[in-house]
């Protein structure tokens, strides 16, 4: 576990070299998890992430409640939801 880190120093090794100073996050452009402080900007981050790699995303789940749910959108497909 490692942070705070911005967006593109978690994912992006380039990135990572030059914000990350000292060689000593481990995580630093290798992040596969990324936690949010707020649903609010979980979620806009996860849409942003989501549309511009095409990837298919995993997620998002929200813990912290009596068992972890995943947090559906409205625009969400079949595919969204049983993937």
């Amino acid at each position: 576990i490692a942070g705070p880190l911005q967006f593109d120093a978690a994912v992006d090794p380039a990135v990572a070299r030059e914000k990350v100073k000292g060689g000593e996050n481990e995580v630093a452009g290798r992040a596969t998890v990324l936690i949010f402080p707020d649903l609010n900007t979980g979620n806009n981050t996860y849409k942003a992430v989501q549309q511009t790699s095409k990837c298919i995303a995993m997620g998002p789940i929200m813990q912290g409640l009596r068992r972890p749910i995943n947090d559906l959108s409205r625009g969400c497909t079949v595919e969204d939801i049983v993937n």
